[in-house]
Protein backbone atom coordinates (compact mmCIF):
# COMPACT_ATOMS: atom_id res chain seq x y z
CA UNK A 1 0.00 0.00 0.00
CA UNK A 2 0.83 3.39 -0.69
CA UNK A 3 2.31 5.55 1.83
CA UNK A 4 3.39 9.61 2.42
CA UNK A 5 6.79 10.74 2.95
CA UNK A 6 6.74 13.37 6.13
CA UNK A 7 8.69 17.33 5.29
CA UNK A 8 8.71 20.59 6.55
CA UNK A 9 8.97 23.78 5.56
CA UNK A 10 10.49 26.48 7.87
CA UNK A 11 7.69 29.47 8.34
CA UNK A 12 8.30 32.74 9.01
CA UNK A 13 6.17 34.96 11.52
CA UNK A 14 5.13 33.74 14.79
CA UNK A 15 7.77 31.72 16.43
CA UNK A 16 7.47 27.99 17.69
CA UNK A 17 6.74 27.26 21.41
CA UNK A 18 10.59 27.60 22.89
CA UNK A 19 12.10 28.86 19.74
CA UNK A 20 13.84 32.40 19.39
CA UNK A 21 11.33 34.46 17.88
CA UNK A 22 13.52 35.21 14.82
CA UNK A 23 13.32 31.18 13.72
CA UNK A 24 9.41 30.85 13.13
CA UNK A 25 8.20 27.74 13.13
CA UNK A 26 8.21 24.91 10.99
CA UNK A 27 4.97 23.16 9.24
CA UNK A 28 4.93 19.22 8.36
CA UNK A 29 3.47 18.36 5.30
CA UNK A 30 2.89 14.55 3.73
CA UNK A 31 3.40 13.79 0.32
CA UNK A 32 1.78 11.35 -1.98
CA UNK A 33 3.39 10.40 -5.21
CA UNK A 34 2.73 6.96 -6.69
CA UNK A 35 5.87 6.86 -8.35
CA UNK A 36 7.88 8.52 -5.71
CA UNK A 37 9.22 11.14 -8.22
CA UNK A 38 8.31 14.81 -7.00
CA UNK A 39 8.42 16.10 -10.02
CA UNK A 40 4.93 15.57 -11.14
CA UNK A 41 3.66 19.07 -12.37
CA UNK A 42 -0.03 18.64 -10.98
CA UNK A 43 -0.16 19.62 -7.31
CA UNK A 44 -2.92 18.83 -5.21
CA UNK A 45 -3.64 20.58 -1.79
CA UNK A 46 -5.78 18.69 0.98
CA UNK A 47 -6.04 20.93 4.26
CA UNK A 48 -8.07 19.33 7.18
CA UNK A 49 -10.44 20.93 9.79
CA UNK A 50 -9.96 22.97 12.91
CA UNK A 51 -8.96 20.01 15.29
CA UNK A 52 -7.96 17.27 12.48
CA UNK A 53 -4.81 17.16 10.82
CA UNK A 54 -2.98 15.89 7.36
CA UNK A 55 -3.49 11.91 7.69
CA UNK A 56 -7.46 12.20 7.21
CA UNK A 57 -7.41 12.47 3.34
CA UNK A 58 -5.33 9.60 3.31
CA UNK A 59 -7.92 7.03 1.54
CA UNK A 60 -8.39 10.04 -0.73
CA UNK A 61 -4.74 11.06 -1.53
CA UNK A 62 -4.06 7.06 -2.42
CA UNK A 63 -6.94 7.71 -5.21
CA UNK A 64 -5.33 11.09 -6.69
CA UNK A 65 -1.68 10.18 -6.24
CA UNK A 66 -2.00 7.98 -9.57
CA UNK A 67 -2.61 11.16 -11.49
CA UNK A 68 -1.07 13.81 -9.02
CA UNK A 69 1.53 14.81 -6.74
CA UNK A 70 -0.76 14.91 -3.53
CA UNK A 71 0.60 17.80 -0.23
CA UNK A 72 -1.84 17.02 2.91
CA UNK A 73 0.24 19.48 5.29
CA UNK A 74 -0.38 19.62 9.27
CA UNK A 75 -1.58 22.83 9.61
CA UNK A 76 0.66 24.78 12.47
CA UNK A 77 -0.07 23.58 16.04
CA UNK A 78 -1.57 19.93 14.49
CA UNK A 79 0.29 16.79 13.93
CA UNK A 80 3.42 16.88 13.58
CA UNK A 81 4.02 20.78 13.21
CA UNK A 82 5.24 22.80 15.69
CA UNK A 83 3.38 24.45 17.85
CA UNK A 84 3.23 27.98 18.57
CA UNK A 85 4.55 30.40 21.74
CA UNK A 86 1.80 32.92 21.10
CA UNK A 87 -1.61 31.09 20.82
CA UNK A 88 -3.64 34.24 19.64
CA UNK A 89 -1.35 33.44 16.29
CA UNK A 90 -3.30 30.70 15.88
CA UNK A 91 -5.06 32.56 13.09
CA UNK A 92 -6.18 32.08 9.26
CA UNK A 93 -3.65 35.13 8.15
CA UNK A 94 -0.80 32.95 9.53
CA UNK A 95 -2.44 30.01 8.26
CA UNK A 96 -1.94 31.53 4.47
CA UNK A 97 1.29 32.36 4.94
CA UNK A 98 2.85 29.54 5.50
CA UNK A 99 1.07 27.33 3.17
CA UNK A 100 2.88 30.24 0.55
CA UNK A 101 6.18 29.11 2.19
CA UNK A 102 4.84 25.51 1.34
CA UNK A 103 3.95 26.16 -1.69
CA UNK A 104 7.45 27.99 -3.06
CA UNK A 105 9.54 25.37 -1.50
CA UNK A 106 7.20 22.65 -3.66
CA UNK A 107 7.49 25.00 -6.76
CA UNK A 108 11.58 24.82 -6.05
CA UNK A 109 11.97 21.45 -5.90
CA UNK A 110 9.66 20.75 -9.06
CA UNK A 111 7.97 23.61 -10.75
CA UNK A 112 4.17 23.35 -11.00
CA UNK A 113 1.80 23.73 -14.18
CA UNK A 114 -1.50 22.82 -12.06
CA UNK A 115 -2.66 24.09 -8.58
CA UNK A 116 -5.76 22.77 -7.32
CA UNK A 117 -6.77 23.41 -3.56
CA UNK A 118 -9.80 20.88 -1.34
CA UNK A 119 -10.33 22.20 2.34
CA UNK A 120 -12.16 20.95 4.77
CA UNK A 121 -13.95 23.13 7.08
CA UNK A 122 -11.28 25.46 8.55
CA UNK A 123 -9.00 23.77 5.55
CA UNK A 124 -11.75 25.79 3.09
CA UNK A 125 -11.39 29.01 4.46
CA UNK A 126 -7.87 29.15 4.33
CA UNK A 127 -8.60 28.08 0.33
CA UNK A 128 -10.47 31.34 0.09
CA UNK A 129 -7.34 33.42 1.74
CA UNK A 130 -5.34 31.57 -0.82
CA UNK A 131 -7.58 32.14 -4.00
CA UNK A 132 -9.58 35.18 -2.98
CA UNK A 133 -6.43 37.33 -2.31
CA UNK A 134 -5.39 39.19 -4.64
CA UNK A 135 -1.33 39.36 -6.00
CA UNK A 136 0.03 36.11 -3.63
CA UNK A 137 2.77 34.87 -4.98
CA UNK A 138 1.37 32.19 -6.03
CA UNK A 139 3.55 28.92 -8.20
CA UNK A 140 0.42 29.35 -10.97
CA UNK A 141 -3.38 30.14 -9.75
CA UNK A 142 -5.53 27.92 -8.30
CA UNK A 143 -6.80 26.26 -10.86
CA UNK A 144 -9.88 24.05 -9.36
CA UNK A 145 -10.60 24.84 -5.68
CA UNK A 146 -12.75 22.23 -3.81
CA UNK A 147 -14.59 23.35 -0.19
CA UNK A 148 -15.99 20.70 1.82
CA UNK A 149 -19.05 21.89 4.09
CA UNK A 150 -17.80 25.13 4.87
CA UNK A 151 -18.54 28.64 3.43
CA UNK A 152 -18.43 32.51 3.74
CA UNK A 153 -20.93 32.03 6.55
CA UNK A 154 -20.87 29.77 9.85
CA UNK A 155 -23.60 29.50 11.26
CA UNK A 156 -22.86 30.10 15.23
CA UNK A 157 -24.51 27.35 16.66
CA UNK A 158 -22.05 25.19 14.78
CA UNK A 159 -19.30 27.34 16.47
CA UNK A 160 -20.92 26.88 19.78
CA UNK A 161 -20.66 23.10 19.44
CA UNK A 162 -17.17 22.49 18.31
CA UNK A 163 -15.92 24.70 21.73
CA UNK A 164 -17.67 22.61 23.62
CA UNK A 165 -14.98 20.19 23.20
CA UNK A 166 -12.22 21.65 21.84
CA UNK A 167 -8.72 22.15 24.08
CA UNK A 168 -9.95 20.23 26.83
CA UNK A 169 -7.61 18.13 28.47
CA UNK A 170 -8.05 14.19 27.59
CA UNK A 171 -6.29 11.25 28.05
CA UNK A 172 -6.84 7.81 26.50
CA UNK A 173 -5.12 4.64 27.06
CA UNK A 174 -5.42 2.63 24.29
CA UNK A 175 -5.94 3.77 20.17
CA UNK A 176 -9.33 2.18 20.59
CA UNK A 177 -10.41 4.35 24.05
CA UNK A 178 -9.53 7.26 21.64
CA UNK A 179 -11.34 6.26 19.02
CA UNK A 180 -14.55 5.59 20.90
CA UNK A 181 -14.57 9.32 22.77
CA UNK A 182 -13.76 11.06 19.35
CA UNK A 183 -16.86 8.98 17.65
CA UNK A 184 -18.87 11.14 20.22
CA UNK A 185 -18.32 14.42 18.83
CA UNK A 186 -17.46 13.13 15.84
CA UNK A 187 -20.59 11.44 14.59
CA UNK A 188 -21.93 13.89 12.31
CA UNK A 189 -19.33 12.45 10.25
CA UNK A 190 -21.42 10.12 8.97
CA UNK A 191 -21.26 6.16 8.90
CA UNK A 192 -18.06 4.90 9.27
CA UNK A 193 -17.31 1.46 9.56
CA UNK A 194 -15.25 0.57 13.21
CA UNK A 195 -11.81 -0.50 10.69
CA UNK A 196 -12.48 2.75 8.81
CA UNK A 197 -13.06 5.42 12.23
CA UNK A 198 -9.63 3.34 14.05
CA UNK A 199 -7.61 4.34 10.81
CA UNK A 200 -9.18 7.95 11.10
CA UNK A 201 -8.32 8.16 14.88
CA UNK A 202 -4.66 7.20 14.92
CA UNK A 203 -3.02 9.46 13.65
CA UNK A 204 -5.34 11.94 16.08
CA UNK A 205 -3.40 11.20 19.14
CA UNK A 206 0.27 11.39 20.59
CA UNK A 207 1.96 9.42 23.46
CA UNK A 208 1.07 11.50 26.37
CA UNK A 209 3.59 12.28 28.92
CA UNK A 210 3.92 9.68 31.46
CA UNK A 211 2.13 7.32 29.86
CA UNK A 212 -0.99 6.72 27.06
CA UNK A 213 -2.62 8.51 24.70
CA UNK A 214 -3.61 12.54 24.60
CA UNK A 215 -4.77 14.29 21.25
CA UNK A 216 -2.25 15.46 18.56
CA UNK A 217 -2.74 19.51 18.79
CA UNK A 218 -2.07 21.71 20.91
CA UNK A 219 -5.04 22.77 23.39
CA UNK A 220 -4.52 26.45 22.76
CA UNK A 221 -5.74 26.71 19.44
CA UNK A 222 -8.73 26.94 21.25
CA UNK A 223 -7.97 30.20 22.74
CA UNK A 224 -8.64 32.47 19.19
CA UNK A 225 -11.81 30.28 18.55
CA UNK A 226 -13.88 30.47 22.11
CA UNK A 227 -12.62 34.34 21.68
CA UNK A 228 -14.68 34.81 18.77
CA UNK A 229 -17.87 36.69 19.21
CA UNK A 230 -21.31 36.61 17.25
CA UNK A 231 -20.29 40.71 16.44
CA UNK A 232 -16.65 39.36 15.17
CA UNK A 233 -18.16 36.70 13.47
CA UNK A 234 -20.10 38.50 11.32
CA UNK A 235 -17.58 41.00 10.22
CA UNK A 236 -15.38 38.17 9.36
CA UNK A 237 -18.40 36.89 7.32
CA UNK A 238 -17.94 40.27 5.05
CA UNK A 239 -14.52 39.59 4.53
CA UNK A 240 -15.17 36.49 3.29
CA UNK A 241 -17.79 36.85 1.03
CA UNK A 242 -15.52 39.59 -0.67
CA UNK A 243 -12.49 36.32 -0.64
CA UNK A 244 -15.17 34.20 -2.20
CA UNK A 245 -16.48 36.96 -4.92
CA UNK A 246 -13.36 37.54 -6.37
CA UNK A 247 -12.35 33.63 -6.49
CA UNK A 248 -11.28 32.91 -10.51
CA UNK A 249 -11.00 29.02 -10.34
CA UNK A 250 -13.46 26.50 -10.34
CA UNK A 251 -15.24 25.84 -7.49
CA UNK A 252 -16.78 22.69 -6.42
CA UNK A 253 -18.67 22.78 -3.20
CA UNK A 254 -19.34 19.72 -0.76
CA UNK A 255 -22.29 19.74 1.76
CA UNK A 256 -23.34 17.02 4.68
CA UNK A 257 -27.28 17.03 3.86
CA UNK A 258 -27.51 17.48 7.48
CA UNK A 259 -24.29 19.90 7.92
CA UNK A 260 -25.12 22.35 10.93
CA UNK A 261 -22.42 24.56 9.84
CA UNK A 262 -23.17 25.33 6.21
CA UNK A 263 -26.82 26.09 5.55
CA UNK A 264 -28.84 25.19 2.75
CA UNK A 265 -29.44 28.65 2.06
CA UNK A 266 -25.86 29.95 2.26
CA UNK A 267 -24.84 26.73 -0.14
CA UNK A 268 -27.18 27.81 -2.48
CA UNK A 269 -26.29 31.74 -2.48
CA UNK A 270 -22.55 29.93 -3.37
CA UNK A 271 -24.10 28.48 -6.61
CA UNK A 272 -25.23 31.59 -7.05
CA UNK A 273 -22.52 34.38 -6.75
CA UNK A 274 -19.28 34.57 -7.03
CA UNK A 275 -17.45 31.72 -8.75
CA UNK A 276 -21.20 30.07 -8.79
CA UNK A 277 -20.11 26.84 -7.44
CA UNK A 278 -21.40 23.54 -7.93
CA UNK A 279 -22.69 21.94 -5.31
CA UNK A 280 -22.95 18.39 -4.49
CA UNK A 281 -24.55 17.18 -1.09
CA UNK A 282 -24.19 14.02 0.30
CA UNK A 283 -27.29 12.42 2.30
CA UNK A 284 -27.15 11.24 6.03
CA UNK A 285 -23.71 13.38 6.46
CA UNK A 286 -23.44 16.62 8.61
CA UNK A 287 -20.54 18.29 9.00
CA UNK A 288 -18.31 17.15 7.95
CA UNK A 289 -18.01 14.75 5.34
CA UNK A 290 -14.41 12.78 5.94
CA UNK A 291 -13.91 11.69 1.90
CA UNK A 292 -13.12 8.26 3.14
CA UNK A 293 -15.97 6.93 1.19
CA UNK A 294 -15.86 5.72 -2.42
CA UNK A 295 -18.82 7.45 -3.66
CA UNK A 296 -17.04 10.65 -2.40
CA UNK A 297 -13.53 10.26 -3.35
CA UNK A 298 -15.59 9.45 -6.69
CA UNK A 299 -16.75 12.83 -6.70
CA UNK A 300 -13.49 15.09 -5.59
CA UNK A 301 -11.60 12.82 -7.94
CA UNK A 302 -14.13 13.05 -11.26
CA UNK A 303 -13.39 17.24 -10.58
CA UNK A 304 -10.04 17.28 -9.59
CA UNK A 305 -8.64 14.87 -12.41
CA UNK A 306 -10.80 15.45 -15.21
CA UNK A 307 -13.52 13.11 -15.27
CA UNK A 308 -16.76 13.18 -16.46
CA UNK A 309 -18.02 15.48 -13.91
CA UNK A 310 -14.72 17.83 -14.04
CA UNK A 311 -15.05 18.31 -17.99
CA UNK A 312 -18.44 19.08 -17.09
CA UNK A 313 -17.34 21.87 -14.39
Amino acid sequence: MIQPTLNYVPCLGPAAAGAAAEQGHRMAYWEWNETGNPAHPHVIVCVHGLSRQGRDFDALARRLCRQARVICPDVVGRGRSDWLAEPMAYQIPVYVADMLAMLGQLQRQAPMTTLDWLGTSMGGLIGLGVCGVPDLPLPVPVRRLVLNDVGPRIEWAALQRIGQYLGQPVHFDTLQQAADALWAVSSSFGPHTPAQWLELSRAMVRPAPGGGLTLHYDPAIALPFNALTPEAAGAAEQQLWQLYDRIGAQVLLLRGAQSDLLSPQTAAEMAQRGPHARLVEFAGVGHAPTLVHEEQIQVVADFLLDGPQGQAA
